[in-house]
């Protein structure tokens, strides 16, 4: 079986180690691997089937998929592969000649085998790069497509709001994906927990990869922006067993970090305190480890006052960071130039895909 895993774009090496790390447990055959035809954010792999054995003693067939939905916390959608293709030149074709190219393709694909007629189904869409074709013609042209092929074999359904089956079909600058959603219409960084929305939160994906860079050991970790409490419940959700605060200097914020914090069944193992994370070290003596979303753009009234506020937060981090932090924004000037001054050293520098932008990471010491 072949899967497609979607992440978020810079973080396909810890979604590949932590797939790895749960087919490893399950101890059948498996590849995996990073950006498939090198489309970024994905994760492909191909895994042998696997088995468990019920209270009975009975030998009962394990779903990968869901498996991998249940446990992960790095991807997005486990989609099982029906077909990919290389379409080139798709990103100049005329509209016409683009969606004859794909519904052709989809037409030849054995779809029968995925989804029964007596079932319904839908197509999902999604589309990245420069096209003259948008997500919605893709979802016309191949749901039209899957359609008649099925129509061979009956009287197909379509349902397009609770389908029994989700086709997902992806065009990706030339690549096109097709396959069957596991996951839903729900990403699995839409964590159940949060019952509280920060007006520009952190996907918990991105969250988990932070604190892989940031490689806690223990030791007392803080967010200094928490917000509305990502990062630390994420944290704490993993069993982490060192001491987890949670700074905010919006009370409203606070509290709704606590309600989530408190939903997610974590709320004894996060001190939250109300605070400005420019004098932090009045709060904390010291901390091992800072993981934070940095405040920029919706974050912040004011772009005009990043520069001064990243350089009076670094230099209270300086006062009490023992060992790494982490931290994510938009502005590269101004965190690198906070960073330097306050005699920090950059360890680790990529970007990663966050609200349609592509946002700086640094892991520093």
């Amino acid at each position: 079986m072949r899967l497609i895993l979607t992440t978020s774009r810079g973080i396909e090496d810890f979604a590949r180690a932590e797939v790895e790390r749960l087919l490893s447990d399950l101890g059948v055959p498996f590849r995996v691997e990073e950006k498939p035809l090198g489309v970024e954010g994905r994760v492909l792999t191909e895994v042998d089937r696997a088995f468990y054995t019920d209270e009975k003693g009975r030998k009962r067939e394990l779903s990968v998929s869901t498996y991998l939905n249940e446990r992960s916390r790095l991807l997005h959608r486990v989609i099982v592969e029906i077909a990919s293709e290389r379409f080139e030149g798709i990103g100049e074709d005329e509209p016409e000649r683009a969606l004859r190219r794909i519904k052709e393709f989809v037409a030849s694909l054995p779809v029968e085998r995925f989804v029964k007629v007596s079932e319904s189904f839908a197509v999902r869409s999604f589309r990245r790069g420069e096209h003259k074709i948008t997500s919605v013609d893709i979802a016309k042209t191949v749901g039209k497509a899957i359609f008649e092929r099925l129509e061979r074999f009956g009287t197909p359904k379509v349902n397009l709001d609770h389908p029994a089956v989700i086709f997902r079909a992806e065009l990706i600058g030339e690549v096109f994906f097709l396959g069957i959603d596991t996951t839903g219409d729900s990403s699995l960084h839409k964590r159940p927990w949060r019952v509280y929305d920060h007006p520009a939160h952190l996907k918990a994906s991105i969250a988990n990869a932070l604190i892989e860079l940031a490689e806690p050991d223990g030791g007392p970790f803080i967010d200094p922006f928490c917000g509305s409490g990502t990062i630390p419940i994420e944290l704490a959700l993993r069993g982490y067993g060192g001491k987890i605060i949670g700074l905010e200097k919006f009370r409203k914020h606070l509290n709704g970090a606590k309600m989530n914090a408190l939903s997610a069944g974590v709320l004894e193992g996060i001190e939250f305190i109300l605070g400005d994370a420019t004098r932090l070290s009045d709060y904390v003596e010291s901390v091992d480890f800072a993981v934070s979303n940095l405040p920029y753009g919706l974050k912040i009234g004011r772009k005009s006052a990043i520069p001064k506020l990243y350089m009076d937060f670094f230099g209270e981090l300086a006062k009490v960071l023992e060992k790494r932090g982490v931290f994510i924004t938009t502005e590269k000037r101004a965190i690198e130039r906070a960073i330097e001054e306050n005699g920090f050293e950059v360890k680790h520098h990529r970007l990663i895909g966050h609200g349609g932008l592509m946002v700086h990471t640094y892991v520093i010491g």
